[in-house]
Order: C-alpha cells, then sequence, then structure tokens
C-alpha cells in the first residue's frame, strides 16, 4: 500500500470527490437488504467531515445499461446513508452525474455536507471510461478519494479516468482492502495457507499459478477439485467436472510440486443422486462415487484434515465455497472452513475472505467478526491474488 491516502491531504474547505461502492442488493420493493457496503464507507466520510471537507459521492447500482433506471436510482442508498451519518448537516441527492445540473448542486454544499450524484451507469461513458465524463466529474471536486475497492478492478470514469484530472487519494476501506491482502501475498506469516474453492478451475487458474509460489499449502474445495480429482485418473461419476481444464490441473499439480506447495484436495465426500436438497445422499471416498451419483461438498475426514491446516496456519485466505452451501445438506464443509478460520484467528492469525460465495457464507454462519478481514470486492480481491495491478490502484498517487 505505497499509496496517499485521505490522511495526506489538509480538507478544510476543500471538496471531496469519493468514489464509493455502493452497489447494495436491493429487494423487489427497491429496499436495501444488506447495507454492509454503506456501512464500510462510512470511516472514510467521517474523516472528510471531521476534517473540514464537503463530500461528493458517486457509485454505480446494478447493470441499469448506461440508460436512468429508476429500479437502479440511488434514492434507497441515500435515504440510509442519512440514518447512519447523523454527524453529517444535510445529505442531499441530485438526480444528474456531470454538467450543470451537478455542477451547481456542488457549488451550494457547505463544510460538513454530503452529496449523492445519480448512479453513474446511467451514463453509456462510464463504463467506456471517457476521457470527457472524468473531465465532467472532475469539476465536481478539488480532490479524488477511490474507497471503492470492489469495482477498483474496473477502470471506468469514476475509478480510473477522474485520477487524470485531479489529485487522487485512497480511502480508508482501498487502503485496508490493499493492506491486507497485498500484505498477506508479498510478506505473509508462516505457515501461509489458502483455500480456493468454487465450482470452475478455469475461473481461478491465474489464482492458483500465483499462489503456488507463495503458500506453503493449497486446500482445494468446491466443483473445481473434482477436475483435479480427474486429472488423477479418478471416476466421479456425473459430477461437475471440467474436462478441458485437466490438462491444467496436471500442471498446477507438477508445479505445486515444483515449488514445495502442499496442494491437498478432498479425501472423502458428500455425494447424492440428484442436484436436490431432497436427493439420497451419502459420505464415500473420493474414489468411490458410484455411476449416477455427484459430488456436492467434501466429506467429514476433508474437513477434519483442512481445519487443522487452517488452525495451524498464522496467515489463511479463503476463496470460494467447498461445496453447493446453498442447499442446506451440502453447507457442511463451507461452515466448517468458516470456523476453522474463526478459531485460527483466536490464536492470533491473519483471516482473510475474499469472494462473493465465501463472503455469504462467512456472514451466514455469524462469524464475518471473527475474521481479520473481510472483503468487499469479489473480482477485485481476485484480481489482487492473481498478482494483476487493479486499474483504480494504479491511478493513484504515490505516498512519498
Amino acid at each position: 500500500m505505497n499509496k496517499k491516502t485521505i490522511r495526506d491531504v489538509d480538507w478544510a474547505g476543500k471538496r471531496a470527490l469519493v468514489r464509493v461502492d455502493f452497489n447494495v442488493p436491493l429487494d423487489d420493493q427497491g429496499l436495501i437488504t444488506d447495507d454492509t457496503r454503506i456501512r464500510a464507507a462510512l470511516p472514510t466520510i467521517r474523516y472528510l467531515l471531521e476534517h473540514g471537507a464537503s463530500v461528493v459521492l458517486m457509485s454505480h447500482l446494478g447493470r441499469p445499461k448506461g440508460k436512468p433506471d429508476p429500479k437502479y436510482s440511488l434514492r434507497p442508498v441515500v435515504e440510509r446513508l442519512f440514518e447512519l451519518l447523523p454527524e453529517a448537516t444535510e445529505v442531499k441527492k441530485t438526480e444528474a452525474i456531470t454538467g450543470p445540473a451537478a455542477e451547481a448542486a456542488v457549488a451550494m454544499l457547505k463544510p460538513g455536507q454530503v452529496l449523492v450524484l445519480e448512479n453513474t451507469r446511467f451514463d453509456p461513458r462510464e463504463e467506456k471510461n471517457d476521457p470527457q465524463m472524468a473531465a465532467e466529474l472532475a469539476k465536481l471536486g478539488d480532490v479524488y478519494v477511490n474507497d471503492a475497492f470492489g469495482t477498483a478492478h474496473r477502470a471506468n470514469a469514476s475509478t480510473e479516468g477522474v485520477a487524470h484530472y485531479l489529485p487522487a487519494v485512497a480511502g480508508f476501506l482501498m487502503e485496508k482492502e490493499l493492506a491486507y491482502i497485498g500484505g498477506a501475498l508479498s510478506n505473509p506469516q508462516r505457515p501461509f495457507v489458502t483455500v480456493i474453492g468454487g465450482a470452475k478451475i478455469s475461473d481461478k487458474i491465474g489464482v492458483i499459478e500465483n499462489l503456488l509460489g507463495k503458500v506453503d499449502a493449497l486446500l482445494i474445495g468446491g466443483g473445481m477439485a473434482n477436475t483435479f480429482l480427474l486429472a488423477k485418473g479418478l471416476n466421479l461419476g456425473d459430477s461437475l467436472v471440467e474436462p478441458d481444464s485437466v490438462a491444467v490441473a496436471q500442471q498446477l499439480m507438477a508445479k505445486a510440486e515444483e515449488r514445495g506447495a502442499r496442494l491437498l484436495l478432498p479425501v472423502d465426500v458428500v455425494i447424492a443422486d440428484a442436484f436436490s436438497a431432497e436427493a439420497q445422499r451419502q459420505v464415500v471416498a473420493v474414489d468411490a462415487v458410484p455411476a449416477g451419483w455427484r459430488v456436492l461438498d467434501i466429506g467429514p475426514k476433508t474437513i477434519e484434515l483442512y481445519s487443522a491446516e487452517i488452525r495451524a496456519a498464522r496467515t489463511v485466505i479463503w476463496n470460494g465455497p467447498m461445496g453447493v452451501f446453498e442447499l442446506e445438506p451440502f453447507a457442511a464443509g463451507t461452515r466448517a472452513i468458516a470456523q476453522a478460520m474463526a478459531e485460527a484467528s483466536a490464536n492470533g492469525a491473519i483471516t482473510i475472505v475474499g469472494g462473493g460465495d465465501s463472503v455469504a457464507a462467512v456472514e451466514q454462519a455469524g462469524l464475518a467478526e471473527k475474521m481479520s478481514h473481510v472483503s468487499t470486492g469479489g473480482g477485485a480481491s481476485l484480481e489482487l491474488l492473481e498478482g494483476r495491478v487493479l486499474p483504480g490502484v494504479a491511478a493513484l498517487q504515490d505516498a512519498e
């Protein structure tokens, strides 16, 4: 994290143009079902207000396809923000994103006040990273603050483009994400263990390749484990496998051996005769999956093995579930990983959860508070784990 942050700016009388990630889930009535991302931005907003700034917030919400859509208006976000930020003298909203109406609204702002622009994706230029839009946004602030880690991997007008027109610094959430994930990758306390799950190897080849040179052990679960097992010549019945990725799985196993990283695969699995919570199920060794059955979770011996590795670690990163955790009978593996990570945290380990499904799993288990860090960015945390440079971060000013 060698970027300037909001601590490096004298905010008195300045306007902070802040990119936040308020892409929150809404129900059919347009009510927010989870305000985690709004809460995550509060420390940055509070700091700016306390230090004499007026604050202009911009965010996207959903996928409105480059045109205004009332379903994706930021109005519910503004209402929630007003409830969460009693110290702001006022939280206002404008229907505009850029142009004379937005500039007029910004000109009225006094220190201690907050203005929320409308959904940046209502403008088709946002996702094209249009320089004209970026220049128009830059007119709305004196200093640009990026606190939207969840979109830092996208080069959009409001995440990357605007940083070419204003001094650009990181907010506290961005700083925290980069410090935890970047720190674990560059200078981990050892043993360093990563747990990688999810359906497909093809989604995470880059992550596994990058981690193999850094970790002491890599624990594989979820649908992707099936492809590794297939690569070892096992029969997986009707399980989800990626035949096209078998060669890649073999290369990754060889690379792990070469680099002295232990790549662990399930030794037993929970199988079912259909993809359903009502299906018949049983626990079998990985080499005993009958025809017509499919693997839907890791088994109890694997849970024991993986949990012991996690509990003995000093740094653990987890990305991706161990099974079909949205179906209750196949959630035990994923829940056990969350529990083992909570225990590792209690023993003083650094525990980091990244990726949408893993985050949902620790929240469902009520263990999110027990982790050192729960990332707000699925795609961004994956790209960071791959060793990629995030455009929204690269555009910020380097620290002295």
